[in-house]
């Protein structure tokens, strides 16, 4: 593992400093895409206007009449994270309107991602005169298509990337397409539909203005921007400033308990203060409980939890997510298990990817896998598991430098029969191939990859941020920082120090707790997942956090990797 010390600017640094920011944190906002007091001033009225986003006036003012004409709207969402919390944005956000709404989330298992024709066939029967995706549809022309026949409108609201061909429909509202204004790409699903809303309020101020006969009481939006926040950091998106505000509102709504009660419940879960919340507990406690719904059972009971109308529905609901999150942690560990196994069969040392399947691996579960390989071998990883029409459904991660959805993209124009279908991001792409096409395609995505990655791109590198001075190392200081928005594009700060080892011991069977030394200070410690036992003097790469124990707080660091200092 290589690592480094981020650089600072010194001009940014001395900047924040003068307004008034903490020295430790000024070191770490200087060491990130910052470049002045601005970048980090999180205002409502900062947020990129909605007004930019292509066919959004358009999709806002079907959606109004629609909700004029007492049209049932249909939502159509994805079972992950982002899917059920743009669902639920949705769904909360159109009954304040006065919307006639449900939704319908595939099952993964049965009708595969998107809005295809088979689910079209489903909201059919509820006799919709419009459905809306979430977090989905920009690849979904045959869908669009089956709508048509019936004579069902469609607006497609998605973030992620677009392929040559797009439904047919002039209702697409996504960043990422082609002629959009719309200057941050970094939208996630529940972004984009929180945007639309905004836009179907605003499109209503103007219709009243113009004497418009719009009876229903003008909403208030802003209570839905805790689940935009739970989407946006729950599926990776890049922290760009406008995401950073998005963030930033929603976990203050967290914070002052005046959250959705599904967000709430399933915290409670985790005993955890919500006046404490960081960014990292919405990736740590909340999404992989909903997400557990969509991999193992259905993703309504995460969506019902997130629309519950009290606090005691949420409790059930999130109760029964917990039930079934705890299944999930099994099948992965039986799972990593399985895959770290054939990796040792495997050429890691020579291979630039790892494409791994097996015929008992549960396809809910596939993405986590592939998480975890990436996460240890630094290699882009697509994991592999048969669906019920005997193909292969695949889930892949991928590293820096090296675009997964492109790399399917020029797989799939060269080999055109090999991919069946495939969508997603730079860093997390899905694709279908036949079961007997394994092999070629395990070639194929390997000889991509090694004519964009290079030997370098594969080593493990960590950029670790300027020590924080042993002054300034207090529960107060700790506290700011960790109180900030963090995330993907503008990472957590983690930091590099040498300790000798004062204590150590085994808890759980499966953890270390231990006390480290510096020159002038000892500090509580906690590796996590290590059973072996620590050198007498070691390098560290940690984080902070503050421990609370019977109403006391200390500080404690949390090691992420270690080696004996020789």
């Amino acid at each position: 593992m290589l690592h480094k010390e981020k650089k600072v600017d010194s001009k940014i640094f001395n900047s924040l400093i003068k307004n008034g920011i903490n020295p430790a944190l000024s070191n770490i906002f200087a060491a990130r895409d910052i470049k002045s007091i601005k970048d980090i001033n999180y205002r409502i009225d900062k947020l990129i206007s909605p007004d930019l986003l292509k066919s959004g006036k358009d999709a806002a003012n079907l959606i109004i009449d629609k909700i004029n004409g007492k049209e049932k709207i249909i939502i159509i969402g994805d079972y992950d994270v982002d899917g059920a919390s743009a669902t639920a944005c949705a769904y909360l956000g159109l009954k304040k309107f006065g919307a006639k709404v449900d939704f319908i989330v595939p099952n993964r298992f049965k009708f595969g991602y998107g809005l295809t024709p088979d689910i079209v066939d489903l909201a059919y029967k509820k006799k919709p005169g419009l459905i809306i995706t979430v977090d989905n549809g920009i690849a979904s022309s045959e869908g669009v298509s089956r709508a048509k026949t019936y004579g069902i409108e469609v607006i497609i609201t998605d973030h992620h990337l677009p392929g040559d061909d797009l439904p047919d429909t002039k209702f697409i509202v996504n960043p990422n397409q082609l002629s959009c204004k719309f200057p941050s790409k970094n939208l996630c699903g529940a972004g984009v539909i929180f945007y639309v809303l905004i836009l179907v309020r605003s499109e209503i101020r103007k219709k009243k203005k113009d004497s418009y006969d719009y009876s229903n009481i003008e909403p208030i939006l802003g209570d839905l921007i805790d689940l935009v926040a739970l989407g946006t950091v729950a599926d990776l998106v890049k922290l760009d400033f406008n995401n950073r505000i998005l963030v930033h509102f929603g976990i203050k709504q967290i914070r002052s308990k005046s959250c959705n009660f599904g967000i709430e419940a399933i915290l409670n879960l985790s005993n955890k203060n919500l006046k404490d919340i960081k960014t990292s507990d919405l990736s740590f406690l909340i999404a992989p409980k909903i997400n557990a719904a969509g991999r193992l059972s259905d993703m309504s009971i995460g969506i019902k939890c997130l629309i519950a109308k009290n606090k005691n529905e949420a409790r059930n609901y999130a109760n029964q997510l917990n039930i079934i999150n705890e299944e999930r942690k099994l099948v992965e560990s039986k799972m990593k298990k399985e895959a770290f196994s054939l990796i040792s069969n495997h050429k890691i040392n020579t291979n630039y990817t790892i494409s791994l399947f097996d015929t008992k691996w549960h396809q809910g579960v596939i993405g986590i896998v592939a998480s975890r390989l990436k996460e240890k071998y630094n290699r882009p990883t697509i994991i592999f598991a048969e669906d019920i029409d005997g193909n292969l459904k695949g889930s892949g991660r991928s590293i820096n430098n090296f675009h997964l959805r492109d790399a399917l993209d020029l797989i799939s124009k060269k080999n055109p029969l090999l991919i069946k279908t495939f969508g997603g991001h730079a860093m997390a792409a899905g694709l279908k191939i036949k079961k007997e096409d394994f092999i070629l395609f395990s070639s194929k995505f390997e000889l991509v990859a090694k004519g964009s990655l290079s030997e370098n791109d594969l080593n493990i590198f960590i950029e670790y941020d300027k020590a924080i001075p042993d002054k300034y190392m207090t529960i107060e200081t700790i506290r700011t920082i960790n109180s900030q928005i963090w995330g993907q594009g503008f990472p957590t700060p983690i930091f590099f120090g040498i300790f000798d080892v004062v204590r150590q011991e085994q808890i759980a069977k499966k953890h270390k707790k231990c006390v480290l030394k510096n020159i002038n200070r000892e500090y509580e410690a906690i590796f996590f997942n290590f059973e072996g036992k620590l050198a007498d003097r070691i390098e560290i790469i940690y984080t902070l956090e503050i421990n609370e124990f019977r109403n006391k707080s200390s500080i404690q660091l949390i090691i992420m990797s270690q080696n004996e200092f020789k």
